[in-house]
């Protein structure tokens, strides 16, 4: 369906992940589930509660956590570009804040991260040795911490929310350290997407000199779907070899863009950054757990359909 359409990037949907980051739990020693300190909420001021991975022993990759999605999604693939997707290294820590692994495990966040980003780099090896060439990490924490009222959360749990970002751009940057130089590396920046539902509000700008400067990736993946995304001003800290790929068809409700609005914004975000580097796609998938969002088989395809319209006017 994603061929047909006209995607030039496909990925397998994740059908095999109960979630996003559920495999970390799964194929990895020392991994256990438990509540998040945070909740998703939405535009009425409901709110749902949801879980976060804890490290009750040592981190160790105990299979191989996404080649099997790759090779399906290799072999399904016609003529586009085959994207797999992992959770940042940021998502096993951040949402249970300082209680993030016992004390037994890890008394400090340098052998935690140390453990855990090796655990990138074997799959991103693994990948690579398979074929893959485009890798995307769903980096939600960052984008959280642009949010004023989790700002304040984390620092009521006792750490620094800038502090947090310097630690996930490093995080980062060790997982992808030995990535090929011919592999493309997104960062997909993510507010939460369950049911419909968020985790948090706020535009870029407070992380978004550092974050796009000092993250070692080929482009950002940007979520500037509603106005709680803020204004397109940061871009202009995206270095010159970077680019942008704009999320403004929204995959939490049903409603069409119009073609018009997708190119007045588009325009709007050129006069911080060349028409040349930039893309678009959807704000984030059509789901981040089996819980799923809101929408039809139907209005996702013509979610797709209308970004790859959109594409065509604005870039031939």
């Amino acid at each position: 369906m994603q061929e047909d359409v006209g995607l030039q990037v496909v990925t397998d949907g994740e059908f095999r992940r109960m979630s996003y980051w559920g495999r970390f739990v799964e194929r990895c020693d020392g991994f256990i589930i438990k509540p998040a300190i945070f909740k998703f909420r939405d535009d009425h001021g409901h709110e749902v509660d949801f879980t976060a991975t804890y490290a009750e022993g040592k981190l160790r990759r105990s299979r191989e956590l996404s080649v099997d999605e790759f090779s399906f999604l290799k072999s399904a693939v016609r003529k586009a570009t085959p994207k797999i997707t992992l959770p940042a290294p940021s998502t096993m820590h951040f949402y249970r804040c300082t209680d993030y692994a016992s004390p037994t495990a890890y008394d400090d966040l340098i052998g935690f991260f140390s453990d855990l980003t090796s655990i990138y780099r074997e799959e991103i090896a693994a990948l690579a040795k398979a074929g893959c060439r485009y890798i995307q990490l769903d980096e939600v924490a960052v984008a959280m911490l642009c949010d004023p009222d989790i700002r304040a959360i984390v620092e009521k749990a006792g750490q620094d929310p800038d502090q947090l970002v310097d630690i996930y751009i490093r995080a980062i940057n060790d997982c992808v350290r030995d990535a090929p130089a011919d592999m493309l590396v997104g960062i997909h920046m993510c507010r939460g997407n369950f049911k419909g539902r968020y985790l948090s509000k706020g535009g870029y700008l407070s992380v978004a000199e550092r974050f796009f400067s000092e993250t070692n990736c080929t482009h950002f993946l940007l979520e500037y779907d509603t106005d709680r995304a803020g204004d397109f001003e940061p871009l202009r800290f995206v270095p010159k070899g970077k680019g942008v790929v704009l999320g403004v068809i929204s995959t939490k409700t049903a409603a069409l863009e119009p073609l018009d609005l997708i190119a007045r914004r588009v325009k709007d975000a050129s006069h911080f950054i060349d028409m040349d580097r930039l893309a678009l796609g959807p704000q984030c998938g059509f789901a981040s757990t089996v819980a799923g969002n809101p929408l039809t088989d139907a209005e996702q395809r013509a979610k797709l359909s209308r970004l790859v319209e959109a594409s065509v006017t604005l870039w031939g």
